[in-house]
């Protein structure tokens, strides 16, 4: 994909937005998963849980949808 500005009605758009979304799309699905099975209860702390898996998921698709 890589890290060319989308031009969207005169306003320039970082591909990096895209790249959030999906990370934040792919984050709420993983904690679904994990709220309907039973390995929530080893969760300590729910946000830090939360923030730490958006960060390791945007890490991930940033190097994978990211230029080389």
């Amino acid at each position: 994909m890589g890290l060319r500005e989308w031009a969207l009605g005169g306003v320039l758009l970082s591909p990096f937005l895209v790249y959030v979304l999906l990370a934040l799309v792919l984050t709420g699905v993983l904690r679904l998963m994990i709220r309907v099975t039973s390995l929530g209860r080893w969760i300590w702390h729910e946000a830090l849980f939360d923030c730490a898996l958006f960060v390791c998921l945007l890490a991930l698709v940033t190097s994978v949808l990211g230029p080389l």
